[in-house]
């Protein structure tokens, strides 16, 4: 009884609950089932944490619920000493025991998810980490409600004797107090506070240049000695963007035929003292360069920082021979996951502007001179570029066509339209309208299906099924999404199952490694983007053989227009 007297012991020490901790430990293991992406040992560990801490608070909860109001009313409560002192010295072992068990079944989802995306697989001693930090993570959670809540008693009974305030109404106002100190400590220093030291050190980085970015020479890029744009405004992203780009002499070898030098336009948040200054700059900039007299005119609203796709600009430049130009402009110096919390916004007025901007200056054009006009969007890019328009009918009077990649499941366009999906349809590849005008494709092989019943000007979204980018969202909470409801295919691990708050922070912990699996999984969309660039832009006399040889030398260019985001 040494041993048992010893856990009995540790848990009144500890105040464990051993409701709260048959709860959190049933949290824990939901943690270990598997997601959208293969999770290495350290996320795993946070997410156990969070959601060990959080399913601990709720059996705490539920617990002083059924002991004020339940229990009392049953006749075998309260239960003997010596099951008490059993539950106490067994439970503990019982829920270790439990949580390895299911993180041995952890390391084996973890692999097929791995094998499914030709993703490096965990291993079980690199795993066996994973519940150390969990242990950690959850113990300092607890840990800090239990002070929060010390802290509540204290300001009641201080209320209660000095104030003569009564008990109840004491405790009340104690804990409204607390909940507007922590408040205001997340929202005033956590928050802003962290928002305007992140945008104090990006804005640092901004100032910096990608080894290998040089000045470009030739007159069609920004940045250039003809340009209205200084290289040295453009930020670190933009001298990345018009730095790069095909060469008239490459695209022709790989094309075959002459081509012409490729125009890329750009102005960062330093080029223009103010958006309107910025926008006038950006539609000069492409008056001086002749944008206006290519074939083709993309329109890039950006994420947060400026970055654009390499593989996409490298796509549109290859398809159209070099007779095209590409336009974006920088709005912010955060990143993406940062913007998107705090610069949603922002993000939406930034594509409206630079839209707006660039149409009404292609509006002044001669009708039969005029460029065809697309919008092309990733990640939060989508966003912004989703700003300029309000719904299916001003994008068909607008442009020529959009392709969208990777949108974050608050888009307001892209969530209206999956919530009005025909009937049936999947809500991973949704079919709207039968597909007339706008669809949604997960791969290549869906971007191809049925063109001839597919209307111009197109619009489409490609979202791979593995995408925490796509798919994250705060309903995960508590509501489980019709995607999670459908049967599981692509890239999807049929073994991920929908929990209340735990699948929440797995998708969460998803989007710190969207990017990090191979081509064609999560948000690395890789060459997919040729094939709907191909669908959306409907280039002339297209085949097959043209989009394979555009593939190769994609996967020849590798590299060569700078790092992916």
């Amino acid at each position: 009884m040494r041993m048992g007297s010893a856990v009995t012991r540790i848990m009144r020490i500890l105040r464990v609950d051993p409701p709260g901790l048959v709860i959190g430990t049933l949290f824990y293991m939901w943690s270990l089932t598997p997601s959208l992406l293969p999770r290495h040992w350290a996320f795993q560990g946070l997410i156990g944490g969070i959601t060990a801490a959080t399913g601990y608070l709720v059996g705490v909860i539920l617990a002083a619920m059924a002991r004020r109001w339940l229990l009392p009313q049953l006749s075998w409560w309260p239960l003997p000493i010596k099951v008490r002192r059993l539950i106490r010295i067994g439970l503990p072992p019982a829920c270790l025991a439990a949580s390895l068990i299911t993180l041995l079944f952890a390391v084996r989802w973890q692999t097929e998810i791995a094998d499914l995306m030709g993703a490096d697989a965990p291993s079980y001693l690199g795993y066996l980490r994973a519940p150390v930090l969990s242990a950690v993570i959850a113990v300092a959670i607890v840990g800090t409600f239990r002070i929060l809540r010390d802290i509540v008693g204290f300001v009641a009974r201080k209320l209660n004797r000095v104030f003569r305030i009564p008990k109840r109404v004491a405790g009340v106002l104690s804990l409204i107090l607390m909940l507007v100190v922590v408040y205001g400590v997340i929202d005033g220093i956590a928050i802003r506070g962290s928002y305007a030291a992140m945008n104090a050190i990006f804005s640092v980085q901004n100032d910096n240049t990608r080894d290998g970015a040089e000045k470009p020479t030739l007159p069609e890029k920004s940045g250039s000695p003809a340009s209205l744009v200084p290289w040295d405004s453009l930020g670190f992203e933009g001298r990345n963007f018009v730095s790069g780009g095909v060469r008239a002499d490459r695209l022709a070898a790989f094309n075959g035929r002459p081509a012409k030098e490729p125009i890329r336009v750009y102005a960062g948040i330093e080029s223009a003292d103010g958006v309107d200054a910025q926008m006038t700059l950006i539609v000069n900039e492409l008056e001086r360069t002749g944008a206006f007299e290519r074939s083709t005119l993309v329109i890039i609203p950006t994420t947060g920082t400026g970055w654009v796709n390499p593989t996409a600009s490298q796509t549109f430049e290859l398809v159209a021979n070099g007779d095209s130009a590409l336009v974006a402009a920088q709005y912010s110096y955060l990143p993406s996951w940062v913007s998107f919390l705090a610069d949603k916004e922002k993000a939406a007025e930034a594509g409206r502007r630079l839209v707006d901007a660039v149409h009404d200056r292609w509006l002044t054009k001669p009708a039969d001179h005029r460029p065809k006009l697309f919008v092309y969007g990733e990640s939060l890019g989508t966003q912004a570029g989703e700003g300029a328009f309000d719904d299916l009918n001003a994008i068909r009077s607008t442009v020529d066509g959009v392709l969208w990649v990777g949108p974050p499941n608050s888009n307001r366009l892209w969530h209206t339209l999956v919530e009005r999906r025909d009937p049936g349809t999947p809500e991973a590849e949704p079919t709207y309208a039968n597909g007339l005008v706008v669809r949604f494709a997960n791969d290549a092989e869906g971007i191809r299906r049925n063109p001839d019943e597919w209307m111009s000007p197109r619009v489409l979204y490609i979202q791979h099924r593995s995408d925490p980018v796509v798919w994250w969202s705060p309903d995960l909470l508590l509501r489980k999404p019709d995607w999670l409801s459908e049967q599981a295919g692509g890239d999807r691990a049929r073994a991920m199952r929908w929990y209340p708050i735990v699948t929440f922070w797995q998708v969460s912990a998803d989007l710190g490694n969207a990017a990090g699996v191979p081509d064609g999984h999560g948000h690395n969309y890789g060459t997919v983007i040729l094939d709907g660039w191909i669908a959306v832009t409907q280039p002339a006399g297209w085949t097959d053989a043209d989009t394979a040889r555009i593939r190769n030398a994609l996967a020849a260019l590798r590299g060569y227009d700078g790092p992916e985001k």
